[in-house]
């Protein structure tokens, strides 16, 4: 694995121009001979014949080639209806800026206008990050007019989050300051490792969490719990985060994407359009009391009667066979 690796890194440092599909990248033989000198082009490619080799090589020079701070990855095959957001702000330990903002509306609204999108998973490409909240070096050469103005569009971002009609799960490894977990509370479910640190520490800088932190934390946790934290801007653990209910898992450091994506590749198994009606009927109906809960449950089931995927399921479970559903 050692030599795979160099080899890796030889091939990422190539300049390799993108502008043929990604999933058949061409390799100039020149560049091949430059990075393996000792060898022709075809054992260059005979060391990647195994085909995860190929495309774990293939994955990790686009993104290397990648300078957006935000990237939207589709997984393939039978986990095809599943989408990462990936944060990738290194140099500022993902911490969100105008462009990353920019980035991330976009690739919410991206997830949101395609139908054959099941699940979205919000990662880290920066070890041991999440995102460190809002980008403090940039903020300090804004007026107050122009911190306002991008906190409303975070707030605003982070309420489209919240409002897309499929299951979003944030994988929380290391730190998640401010926005960073004003995101992840948008999210429906949160999976971190043990050495995650959760805080709301905007108090510590004279201001309070505007992007939805003061609403949705206490929402999560209770009222006591959270005004606890945004008071104190105490750093929370990943086990601690986990007994208060701030996360739905906490893994071992690490593994908080296996576990993501484990639920992710579950929920993609079942009918899209009864875990949509599932996520509306519990989002509305706790907005009132429970009569009109009740109601709300009623009309998202009533919505589901005459699909397609209703009668496959039934016919599914006839004839002992696992479902094919199409979202119809």
């Amino acid at each position: 694995m050692g030599a795979f690796k160099i080899r890796c890194r030889n091939l990422i440092n190539l300049r390799i121009q993108l502008n043929r599909s990604p999933q058949n990248l061409p390799i100039p033989a020149n560049n091949l001979r430059q990075t393996f000198p000792s060898s022709t082009p075809s054992d260059a490619f005979n060391s990647f014949s195994h085909p995860w080799r190929y495309t774990h090589c293939r994955n990790l020079i686009l993104d290397s080639l990648s300078t957006k701070p935000v990237r939207l990855h589709r997984l393939s095959d039978s986990d095809s209806g599943i989408v990462e957001v990936h944060l990738d702000r290194p140099e500022a330990k993902n911490a969100i800026s105008k462009d990353m903002l920019r980035g991330l509306r976009h690739a919410f609204e991206s997830v949101d206008s395609d139908p054959s999108v099941n699940v979205m998973m919000i990662c880290s490409s920066v070890p041991k990050v999440f995102c460190a909240g809002a980008d403090l070096k940039e903020r300090k050469k804004m007026t107050a007019s122009e911190v306002h103005s991008f906190v409303t569009s975070l707030r605003s971002a982070f309420t489209f989050l919240e409002a897309l009609p499929i299951p979003t799960i944030s994988v929380i490894e290391g730190a998640a300051l401010g926005g960073g977990l004003e995101m992840a509370l948008a999210c429906d479910l949160r999976i971190c490792g043990e050495d995650a640190k959760l805080s709301l520490p905007e108090t510590g800088l004279a201001i309070i969490p505007g992007a939805g932190g003061t609403a949705r934390l206490p929402r999560l946790v209770g009222k006591s719990i959270a005004k606890e934290l945004i008071f104190t801007g105490r750093k929370v653990s990943g086990r601690d985060a986990l007994s208060i209910g701030l996360v739905n898992y906490c893994v071992p450091a690490g593994e908080a994407y296996a576990k993501a994506l484990e639920i992710a590749q579950e929920i993609n198994q079942k009918g899209p359009l009864a875990i949509k009606m599932a996520k509306k009927a519990i989002d509305e109906g706790l907005e009132g009391d429970l009569e009109s809960a009740m109601e709300v449950e009623d009309e998202c089931y009533k919505e589901l009667l005459d699909t397609k995927d209703r009668l496959e399921g039934l016919a599914a479970f006839a004839e002992k066979r696992k479902p094919r559903y199409r979202g119809e």
